[in-house]
């Protein structure tokens, strides 16, 4: 769906009636369930399509934002009061599982969804196109864009043959949906995977303690809303120890990562905020088509690959939909 569409269709969402209006607050409160640890850049990129529909928050709508590092054992009990209190939207971010534990709690609250799996086959929406039930929200398909990350970075370190692939383990242990789909592009490139799993800036530093032993030759760094949270470090601790890498968004090559394939998953937020705006006025999620994205970017830091002495091919060079040099 092009960004003009969407708007559009947003603006004639505004004028359907506001259902339950009378149990609503007289500031709506919206509830966000998010791994990993404050992240100002995504809150800044939801507050940005708040704004376009109207809304801010202390003025006309509450937003509190569960930031959630390490196991998500407490996604039960967060979701469990926000139910409770009956707020407004319920958005939900990153691990399907969430999203999943939001729909099985509540049938009448609207929950707004930003994951990389499939909603429809997780049983949250009935189609793409039209919800049908109380979950909508944006959808990146991370599965279907890893292994052609995989092969990018394969090609600007084409002598690489052990790759490292941090997971993020709050999925449970090996149980992070792209984990076979990276397996499988790296048989089909003839790559040896290695796979570590994290859910803690601590477990990040010992993942890297386990890489200085080991020695991949490059790293692949799989799709996580709590790995965004940290890339900072990430970038950080693959420059010390000189270890090429591929992420899933630019954001981690603005911090100075090497490269990156994948959604700009900050327009994914602001897309997340004009929905919530909507619902906010009045629309039904079950006639909210879930919002996918069509552009992925290949972005390439030149000044990180000559400090890790790497050539950049040409050819990889004119793949590239930006260089930052």
């Amino acid at each position: 769906m092009r960004r003009r569409e969407f708007i559009t269709l947003l603006g004639g969402a505004a004028a359907w009636p506001l259902a339950a209006s009378a149990q609503q607050p007289t500031m709506p409160v919206v509830g966000c369930v998010i791994p990993g640890a404050v992240d100002q850049s995504r809150v800044a990129a939801f507050r940005k399509g708040l704004g376009e529909m109207g809304y801010a928050e202390g003025q006309n709508v509450m937003v509190e934002y569960h930031w959630m590092e390490g196991p998500l054992d407490r996604v039960a009990e967060v979701i469990a009061d926000l139910v409770r209190r009956r707020v407004a939207v319920i958005i939900t971010v990153g691990n399907a599982n969430i999203a999943v534990a939001a729909k099985a709690a509540t049938p009448t609250i609207p929950i707004l969804f930003l994951m990389g799996d499939d909603p429809v086959k997780l049983g949250l929406v009935k189609s793409l196109a039209r919800p049908g039930g109380n979950a909508t929200g944006t959808n990146f398909f991370f599965s279907e864009v890893v292994g052609k990350r995989l092969a990018l970075l394969h090609q600007l370190v084409p002598k690489a043959v052990r790759v490292a692939a941090l997971v993020a383990s709050a999925y449970g242990s090996g149980n992070d949906p792209n984990l076979p789909v990276v397996q499988e592009a790296a048989r089909g490139i003839g790559l040896q995977i290695q796979v570590v799993e994290a859910s803690t800036s601590d477990e990040i530093d010992a993942a890297f303690a386990t890489f200085a032993r080991e020695r991949p030759d490059a790293l692949f760094v799989g799709p996580s809303a709590f790995f965004a949270s940290r890339r900072a470090q990430l970038v950080t601790l693959a420059a010390r120890d000189g270890i090429p890498a591929a992420y899933p968004s630019r954001d981690y090559v603005d911090a100075g990562g090497l490269m990156s394939y994948g959604a700009n998953v900050d327009e994914g937020y602001q897309l997340v905020g004009l929905y919530t705006g909507s619902i906010l006025k009045g629309a039904k999620p079950a006639d909210l088509p879930v919002v996918q994205a069509t552009k992925f970017e290949f972005v390439i830091n030149m000044q990180t690959a000559r400090t890790l002495g790497v050539t950049v091919p040409p050819s990889v060079v004119a793949l590239a939909d930006e260089v930052i040099e």
